[in-house]
């Protein structure tokens, strides 16, 4: 049976993501940026927006939070509280600042460091994704799953460069099997994935804030998400500095397709 408490947490999560709408959609495309230590694009949109959300959840829950926006620090964070959230203000800040439509507010409630529910805001449709396992997910108004039909030649795919260069050679193999869309923005590929816009998606460059709202989507859709280099949850630490992720994503026989072409 569902909690009051985690119940409580989802709707103050839409909440506290939908107030966050009208100051991403007035910067858009016109914030001054920086470049943080770690190569990645920082806006005081992002700041806003990172603050503007804990501030209002930590007034109402005494739970754990982290954001990609926090200041580093020398050692990982643990988890202490059995709430957690998982925030990335906005998801695809480069394309935010330039002007790019395909970004997005991320926001993840985990119970005892496991996702079990996910709140993105994609700008590019001016619509809530939201859900999670035992309530389904939700584009909009509409009621979502993943993709039931199995891949081929006319399957669309999310995928990025690889940062690191040695999983080139996965480019010139996905290209070769299916249409690939790269919008820039990791949630998105995975929300995506969620909804049926794509039938899947594969990334090398994430960290866990990039994904941890668009997973517990796509379970709760019908999908699977299968880390390549070592499973992120439960989640036990908050660390800024961690590895980047590596993991696929779509339905059983996406999943397993993709498994063979990249010999993972």
């Amino acid at each position: 049976m569902t909690s009051t408490e985690l119940l409580s947490r989802i709707e103050a999560g839409k909440r506290a993501v939908m107030a966050q709408t009208e100051l991403m959609l007035r910067d858009f495309g016109h914030v001054k940026s920086e470049w943080k230590y770690d190569g990645t694009r920082v806006t005081a949109a992002d700041v806003a927006i990172s603050e503007n959300i804990f501030r209002e959840l930590g007034a109402q829950f005494d739970d754990d939070y982290f954001s990609e926006e926090l200041a580093v620090t020398e050692a990982p964070i643990p988890l202490t509280k059995r709430f957690t959230w998982v925030l990335d203000p906005i998801d695809g800040t480069n394309n935010y600042a330039t002007g790019i439509p395909y970004c997005a507010i991320s926001l993840a409630l985990l119970e005892n460091g496991m996702p079990v529910y996910g709140i993105v805001y994609d700008m590019a449709r001016r619509v809530l994704i939201h859900g999670g396992p035992g309530f389904g997910v939700w584009d909009g108004d509409h009621v979502a799953q993943v993709k039931a039909t199995p891949p081929d030649a006319q399957s669309m795919l999310g995928f990025h460069s690889p940062y690191d260069k040695v999983f080139a050679p996965h480019a010139a193999v996905l290209v070769e099997n299916f249409k690939i869309r790269g919008l820039g923005s990791s949630t998105l590929h995975l929300a995506y994935v969620a909804v049926g816009l794509l039938d899947g998606t594969v990334d090398h460059n994430v960290r866990i804030w990039d994904i941890a709202a668009a997973v517990p989507l796509v379970w709760a859709a019908g999908g699977e998400v299968q880390f390549l280099n070592g499973e992120q949850f439960p989640m036990k630490v908050f660390n800024l500095k961690m590895d980047r992720i590596q993991f696929i994503a779509g339905n059983a026989t996406v999943c397993a397709k993709l498994r063979g072409l990249l010999k993972a």
